[in-house]
């Protein structure tokens, strides 16, 4: 990494000559550009976004006055000093790192409790044939809906078994249990995302001064998240009809031809498998950051006034301190967990405490990268980024309508390269949010017209993260699935990306594009669930 940076910060200087004036607007792409290029090549994000950073701090050294040699060192503390330092310096920034790290925290707790145990064993004794078993599959991953590595390998895991007695092959299995935890973790308002969503829409947010919660453009961006939606309703229609194609179709059929395997089915509950440890500090977390929503963003002239009350619900929604709420919840539900869990004495107080340390090192990666992410922010506002893109838009007479149609496209092939739904929002959240607005602002178009369009923007971002994550052989959850599945890796790729494929470009044409274009939301999800229908009777075969 360190090399690279030295050969790119040598060629920048061959290129650039002495900096003999200011330095010119379109360098400050260079630094989100050299983070996507990079990650695109060594496909992997810490990194690229580190050199991403020092490719803005040597810029700005340089223009500064700075010789080259001067620029390169003093650019490389910058990034720790200035942009690493500064961006954890926000306060907003170290509650998420402190709830993303309590939820991990949370989930280890439950999980060697038995709680998880205990959920999935009570839905798995309810399957009694292939139709049945990959519906309770489906119905597990929605349960899990907090975290997509605890989603994958713990349904993964338990339900494997129980498919190959029930003759549903892996690579079935292991589709279902990718392809459902993602989209739900990502749409979900009490996730392991949520924080990293929220902080990556509250920069965004604050670089253009809207005035609104981060919280209230997630909600409202959910009307536009077509490729989550429409996934989830593909695999439940995949589920329900019997119906396959491609070589998914082939998977199933050999699957159903195989011999009924002699091994019982794994449905014995362990001794400390007990559903409601794993309920209680669940529905504290839930219901405790609707609670604290509601009491952080309570006004009471809003509930005397005679709007409707998810009317008002969404007002004092949308002004909530979402952090707040977050922070207080994820507490609660740390605290019951404990308190579940030693009351039920399954495990011993060290050993809980060992479990929680060990959840907060499993989330240490994301961490990294939502400082990483924090602090290329800092740079490229620095560096007025946002300004160049929305001028180059501008220059090529590009419709703000495009937009989100390219935003979903450009997050597609960086979640497909890197193989991370994180890193690709780390990249391009920063990036695209504030030249979206700037360029509707500039075409003239009023904030009432510009809201929806950047709710389209906000949600194609994370829609195409996802999309591209699951059409990746290098990501890490279709990884996890394949092998809490125990299926073929690279089977695991070609019977799932026929799938993604389909259903992206069905929410790209009949999702993204028309709605950017003005078509109500709801009528472009009627459609798109109509013609992902119509795929599944007319192209798929019964198993």
């Amino acid at each position: 990494m360190v090399a690279f940076a030295l050969v790119l910060g040598l060629v920048l200087l061959y290129v650039l000559g002495p900096a003999t004036a200011s330095m010119p607007l379109w360098m400050s792409i260079l630094p989100p550009l050299v983070a996507i290029v990079m990650a695109l090549l060594i496909k992997e994000v810490i990194s690229s976004l580190f050199v991403g950073i020092l490719t803005g701090t040597f810029l700005m050294a340089y223009y500064g006055g700075a010789s080259p040699a001067a620029a390169l060192g003093g650019g490389l503390l910058r990034v720790v000093d200035t942009y690493v330092v500064g961006s954890l310096f926000d306060a907003d920034h170290v509650t998420i790192i402190v709830f993303t790290l309590i939820i991990g925290g949370m989930v280890r707790i439950i999980t060697a409790n038995g709680g998880m145990q205990g959920v999935v064993n009570w839905l798995s004794k309810r399957a009694r044939g292939p139709r049945s078993g990959q519906l309770m599959t489906f119905l597990m991953d929605l349960c899990i809906f907090f975290d997509d590595y605890s989603n994958t390998l713990v349904v993964g895991n338990t339900m494997r078994p129980i498919a190959d007695k029930l003759k549903v092959s892996r690579e079935k299995l292991a589709y279902i249990v990718d392809s459902t935890s993602a989209p739900v973790v990502a749409v979900a308002f009490v996730t392991t995302w949520i924080g990293a969503e929220l902080s990556y829409i509250q920069d965004g947010i604050r670089t253009i001064g809207l005035e609104t919660s981060a919280y209230s453009v997630f909600f409202h961006s959910l009307t536009y998240s077509f490729y989550p939606f429409l996934t989830l309703g593909f695999v439940l229609m995949i589920i329900v009809s019997g119906r396959d194609f491609g070589p998914m179709l082939s998977a199933e059929r050999k699957a159903r031809m195989a011999s009924t395997m002699e091994t019982e089915m794994a449905d014995k509950v362990t001794k400390q498998a007990y559903i409601i440890d794993a309920l209680v500090p669940l529905a504290v977390l839930i219901f405790g950051t609707i609670i604290g929503l509601i009491a952080t963003g309570y006004d009471a002239s809003v509930w005397q006034t005679g709007m409707g009350f998810f009317s008002k619900l969404s007002v004092t929604i949308g002004a909530a301190n979402s952090y707040k709420a977050l922070l207080w919840a994820s507490v609660l539900s740390l605290l019951m967990a404990i308190v579940v869990t030693l009351l039920r004495g399954s495990l011993t107080f060290a050993k809980v405490m060992e479990e929680m340390v060990e959840g907060f090192k499993s989330m240490f990666n994301a961490v990294l990268i939502l400082t990483m992410a924090w602090s290329i922010a800092l740079v490229t506002k620095d560096m007025h980024t946002a300004e160049f893109v929305s001028q180059l838009l501008l220059k090529w007479s590009l419709s703000p309508a495009v937009v989100p149609v390219l935003t979903f496209l450009l997050a597609a092939l960086i979640g497909f390269s890197t193989g991370t739904s994180w890193g690709t929002m780390a990249i391009l959240y920063p990036l695209i949010l504030p030249s979206s607005w700037l360029l509707c602002q500039e075409q003239g178009l009023t904030a009432e017209t510009t809201m929806p369009l950047f709710y389209n923007v906000v949600a194609s971002v994370l829609a195409g993260s996802v999309m591209g994550d699951h059409c990746s052989p290098i990501s890490d959850t279709t990884i996890m699935s394949s092998l809490a599945s125990s299926c073929n890796h690279l089977q695991h790729v070609s019977t799932q990306m026929p799938y993604a494929l389909t259903v992206g470009g069905v929410a790209l044409l009949i999702g993204v594009l028309p709605t950017a274009l003005g078509l109500p939301s709801w009528i472009a999800f009627l459609m798109g669930f109509m013609v992902l229908w119509l795929i599944v009777r007319m192209v798929g075969k019964k198993v």
